[in-house]
């Protein structure tokens, strides 16, 4: 049976970590999805595919069209999709940012499962997983619209999670606090980067997710704070 990996947001911060360390997994082939490419890959078994606006369904149908279904292979596949906003009350978020959230954080990841979902079930079996946000379990102040939007989303996650049993698909979310990148280095300046979830970890825990995925399913999986073992 051959594996398949499919990242979307390969090219972010935490797409960038992630991507190192699952290239180094046994998968027979990776499919990279992102809007540019800092360099050209140098493993034959990677394939880099140029993606559009992703809250545009027929942009994700045209990014799933390099995708061939076999009923040899199972598919699995991260989205790092999304965006954030905060910093404003409930009553000083203008629509716009409402919208912006709902596009970035939910369409674009319903679309994402929708035509998964399509994939794994012409094929053996598969496996999804999102990135959610710690604020959408534990709500926090300034942060309803971005809150909102990956509650929406854990929804999603929990509903695919029982109707994928039908297609052999497993879904799970990370929620993570803060991920060590430097953006947010340099928004959160003087903090404990220690504590802070590394994109190579959360490689890790990705891939354990994958190679267990007939029973780990419909799960939101918190990542608060880190210690140094």
């Amino acid at each position: 049976m051959e594996k398949k990996l499919l990242i979307f947001g390969s090219e972010g911060a935490l797409g960038k970590g992630l991507t190192k360390t699952l290239l180094s997994k046994n998968y027979d082939e990776i499919f990279l999805f992102d809007h540019k490419y800092d360099s050209p890959s140098v493993q034959k078994r990677v394939k880099q595919i140029a993606i559009k606006d992703l809250s545009i369904e027929k942009n994700v149908e045209e990014a799933f069209g390099k995708i061939n279904s076999s009923k040899n292979s199972s598919y699995f596949l991260f989205s790092t999709i999304g965006a954030f906003f905060g910093g404003k009350s409930v009553w000083e978020t203008d629509e716009n940012d409402f919208d912006k959230m709902i596009n970035m954080n939910l369409k674009t990841n319903f679309f994402i499962a929708k035509k998964f979902s399509e994939l794994v079930a012409s094929s053996n079996s598969g496996s999804l997983c999102f990135t959610s946000a710690f604020t959408a379990i534990k709500p926090e102040s300034s942060k309803f619209a971005y809150g909102a939007s990956k509650t929406a989303l854990n929804n999603l996650v929990k509903t695919l999670s029982i109707e994928g049993q039908k297609i052999k698909l497993s879904v799970n979310a990370i929620a993570p606090y803060i991920i060590d990148t430097p953006a947010n280095r340099e928004w959160m300046k003087n903090s404990n980067y220690s504590s802070w979830m590394k994109p190579e970890e959360i490689g890790e825990l990705i891939y354990s997710l994958f190679e267990n995925y007939n029973f780990i399913s419909g799960n939101i999986i918190e990542l608060k704070e880190r210690f140094d073992i």
